[in-house]
């Protein structure tokens, strides 16, 4: 009987009243999805043209993203996501009846022209006899055939094929080692401990040579890139000492509830917190400001007076 056709639980004339209601709530959602790229892309631009926050760490935008991200309440790696997103696809170039989320996944097309050229031109659905994109011919324009990976297996086979290039590999695997959780498992692998510890000992070797190279008297062309190196090893000296210090601190607070402390216990580590309290405020100064001399009354406390 006419009007009897159901698509799922609702009748075909119910499902195409949804359809048309939920692709509104699509284009405002990718509207909003943009709206937040540009924000952030506004606030931090990209540091390498056509690159993903490449240099974030080192510029500071990383700090400037993670404010950001507190104080609009979205996540941080959606707001790094988006802030890539609308950088590929400046807005003269977007397609405003296109998901944000095929924006997102043909960002991947390196070539700008041929990514512009790209959304605008989709493919044929075969099902609707319509030229649209959809999730699966999105991700095939980029390189990616396959049906969507379902098993663990199948997932990390798929991240291999994405992560073939090594500029990309090394850029998901800081992203990943930044997540403790993956950091502490990964470093259960023997192979992979090795190659941290190798990677660290010759990045050292290196920085060490570019200063000895400096302190010989480096010739000119090369002043300024040794500078810039001096200026790195000395940023993750500073960030490494944070987070050996907040790495310690995590360790051995939650063990203080198994036994009281006595007053002069309670006073020693008060005496010592106030230090580290003097300590920070120096180093947000000296990073704001450039200002690094100690005042009287810090120099006590760093002596422990």
């Amino acid at each position: 009987m006419p009007g009897t056709e159901k698509v799922g639980s609702v009748s075909t004339e119910r499902y195409e009243q949804l359809v048309e209601q939920l692709r509104e709530a699509v284009e405002k959602l990718s509207r909003s999805q943009f709206i937040i790229g540009d924000g952030a892309l506004e606030i931090a631009p990209m540091q390498e043209h056509g690159g993903r926050s490449v240099g974030d760490d080192l510029f500071g935008v990383a700090a400037w993203l993670h404010r950001l991200s507190e104080d609009i309440n979205v996540p941080y790696n959606t707001v790094r996501e988006y802030r890539w997103v609308s950088s590929r696809f400046p807005e003269r170039h977007r397609c405003p009846g296109v998901a944000f989320s095929t924006h997102q996944i043909l960002a991947a097309i390196s070539d700008p022209a041929e990514r512009w050229e790209a959304i605008r031109n989709p493919p044929l659905d075969e099902r609707t006899g319509k030229q649209r994109w959809t999730p699966e011919t999105s991700r095939q324009r980029v390189g990616y055939h396959g049906p969507k990976p379902e098993t663990v297996q199948e997932k990390i086979e798929a991240v291999h094929d994405l992560v073939a290039d090594e500029q990309v590999a090394s850029q998901v695997a800081r992203d990943l080692l930044r997540r403790p959780s993956v950091a502490f498992k990964a470093m259960t692998d023997d192979t992979a401990r090795h190659q941290v510890n190798h990677a660290q000992v010759e990045q050292s070797r290196q920085l060490r040579e570019a200063h000895e190279q400096q302190s010989t008297g480096a010739q000119e062309p090369f002043e300024p890139t040794v500078r810039r190196i001096n200026h790195a090893l000395e940023f993750l000296d500073l960030v490494g000492a944070c987070q050996r210090f907040v790495a310690a601190t995590g360790r051995i607070v939650p063990s203080v509830r198994e036994r009281p402390f006595s007053e002069d216990e309670r006073e020693t580590v008060h005496r010592n917190v106030d230090r580290v309290r003097a300590t920070c405020e120096w180093i947000l100064t000296a990073v704001d400001t450039g200002e690094v001399d100690v005042h009287e009354e810090l120099a006590k406390l760093l002596r422990g007076e």
